[in-house]
């Protein structure tokens, strides 16, 4: 008698749209209690230039800084979909064993061999990724994060020292795009409830040449990596 009640409740035009409309209901509830983390971060860090010639040289690392936002959701308990927005001041040096011509926005400059430039490049970074995690042990909770960063450069400035050249304006000769990956390792000290403190370390590698190749200046690819340490609260 059961079944035969329960087959006549599937066979009903009105139960089947009321099934319909639990399991909507269900499913809203479901993703209503995905977590859902923000927090901020500072991060300092070293930037440096790799190149894919000889002629070309990274000519050493320089000191910067970045600070923003974090936004993870979480679709398990120990994995999320990571992103936020920050911005990052980075750059590098870098020497040619030629002579070469810089195009600057009001003038040109002729650096000579052996002669570094140094580049200051402020990046508004928005980047996408997915977080794993461990379970709480203890107070803390080990993760790491990999994923891309889409990057605008908002700042583009060269300083030249053997000219006393300083924030010469470089847009001329840095891209206005780029992207990258980055690996991040860390862990979460919890400070009760949902607050964490956050320590970390992050490695980010350019795909996309960081510079152009003006006049004639020599056809490189300069890459830019930068080793950032991360200090962060979670709420």
């Amino acid at each position: 008698m059961i079944k035969v009640r329960y087959f006549q409740f599937l066979k009903s035009g009105v139960n089947k749209n009321s099934l319909i409309l639990l399991l909507i209901f269900f499913s809203i509830a479901s993703n209503a209690q995905q977590r859902i983390s923000l927090g901020i971060h500072a991060d300092p860090l070293l930037s440096w230039f790799s190149t894919d010639i000889r002629q070309v040289q990274n000519n050493g690392a320089r000191a910067g800084f970045s600070f923003g936002l974090t936004y993870n959701k979480y679709f398990t308990p120990n994995y999320s979909f990571s992103s936020g927005i920050s911005l990052m001041r980075a750059g590098g040096r870098l020497i040619s064993s030629d002579t070469t011509v810089l195009e600057f926005s009001k003038s040109k400059v002729t650096l000579l061999p052996g002669n570094p430039v140094v580049y200051k490049i402020q990046y508004l970074v928005v980047p996408i990724g997915l977080k794993l995690q461990t379970n709480q042990i203890g107070y803390v909770t080990y993760f790491t994060d990999l994923g891309l960063d889409p990057k605008i450069v908002i700042s583009r400035k060269a300083d030249i020292p053997s000219q006393n050249i300083t924030d010469e304006n470089a847009s001329n000769e840095l891209r206005l795009f780029n992207l990258s990956y980055h690996v991040t390792a860390g862990i979460e000290y919890s400070m009760g409830g949902s607050t964490a403190l956050v320590f970390g370390l992050n490695f980010d590698n350019n795909f996309l040449d960081i510079t152009k190749d003006n006049g004639s200046q020599p056809a490189d690819k300069v890459s830019h990596k930068i080793l950032s340490f991360r200090f962060g609260v979670n709420f």
